[in-house]
């Protein structure tokens, strides 16, 4: 009778492993609908500041920071090219402890 109980610590044990692997399931998904969340907000402020880039930089950067946290982002970086005036910018998107960052390019209309 020394195995009485042992399916109950096995069956145990793998409930275990099912929520720790349903766990890892979810927190991968939150870092991908994160990531997608970063990578919209960073094109649209992108678009945003091109779209403003005759105005000068600090324009264009506002307008920017605006459609990023309109989105759901924080604008960390916002540069523009003189005479060309592409906007190159980095959006930030919190997921949990972490944060996701998205960098994107446009060019004016």
């Amino acid at each position: 009778m020394a195995d009485r109980g042992a399916g109950t610590v096995v069956a145990a044990a793998c409930l275990a492993l099912l929520g720790l692997a349903a766990a890892v399931a979810f927190a991968l998904g939150g870092a991908a609908e994160a990531r997608q969340r970063a990578a919209l907000a960073a094109d649209l402020a992108a678009l945003a500041a091109a779209d403003r880039a005759l105005d000068g930089v600090a324009a264009a950067c506002e307008v920017a920071a605006t459609v990023a946290e309109a989105n759901g982002a924080r604008l960390a970086r916002c540069a523009l090219h003189p005479g060309t005036g592409v906007a190159d910018l980095t959006a930030e998107v919190a997921a949990g402890p972490f944060t996701v960052p998205a960098r994107s390019r446009a060019g004016p209309p």
